[in-house]
């Protein structure tokens, strides 16, 4: 039985998956999807690596579409999120948007004039569709409907752990700050960021820990966070 297979069979399926993939530092966006009072009969799940967008409702996969994910050095903001924003934007975006509510930056799914882009990692960070297809998923899904970005096997780490440095942005750093104010070192907002709140957090918690201060997040601190890799 494929991944894919699996994602169709039921909604229980695809969070049982989100779980087994590591979504461990994403406990803080549950209030993402619990408090979105529409588009709960929904959910969209979206597999980078398979560059499908998978359209389900109650819990049955009803509908696939190709898109174009972020390209090299641009990924795409794995996580949990929720659709914040909807707007008939411009023919350079297909004429429709829905934002996301990524804490590090503006990101959503939309369509493009560069439909030849659509199945590769083309974009800046954005889901790209077809025209047609983005226009479709606009009309079907409300706000607060939830979506479910995954790359791979590890949830916010993608395929595996990578060092971390002062200025990234994304899922994996996320992820710290959630574990890191749940351990009681971050006080700070959650962005996604890699700020100073977060270098002077992974200071004191490196220290605490006996471990080689740094500013670089790498593997020996993720595992002491308690983050384990999953296949």
């Amino acid at each position: 039985m494929t991944r894919r297979t699996i994602v169709c069979i039921s909604g229980a399926a695809v969070i049982i998956l989100a779980i087994v993939h590591g979504w461990l530092g994403f406990k803080g966006t549950a209030d993402n999807v619990s408090g979105a009072s529409d588009g709960l009969d929904y959910l969209i799940f979206i597999e980078i690596e398979d560059k499908t967008l998978y359209l389900l409702q109650d819990g049955k996969c009803i509908k696939s579409y190709p898109i174009s994910s972020g390209m090299s050095g641009l990924p795409s903001p794995l996580g949990c999120w929720s659709i914040v924003e909807k707007g008939d934007w411009g023919e350079g975006f297909g004429g429709r948007w829905m934002g996301l509510d990524v804490p590090w930056g503006k990101y959503g799914i939309h369509g493009t004039k560069q439909e030849g882009s659509v199945g590769s990692a083309a974009s800046h960070g954005c889901i790209r569709m077809y025209k047609s297809d983005i226009r479709e998923l606009y009309d079907t899904v409300a706000l607060g409907t939830p979506v479910i970005i995954v790359n791979g096997t590890f949830g916010p780490f993608g395929r595996g752990f990578d060092d971390i440095n002062p200025g990234d942005r994304g899922a994996d750093v996320m992820a710290v700050q959630l574990r890191l104010k749940d351990l009681g070192y971050f006080k700070a907002k959650v962005s996604g960021i890699y700020n100073d709140d977060l270098k002077h957090a992974v200071h004191r918690f490196q220290k605490d820990k006996r471990l080689e201060v740094k500013n670089t997040i790498t593997r020996e601190d993720w595992l002491k966070m308690g983050f384990r890799e999953f296949e």
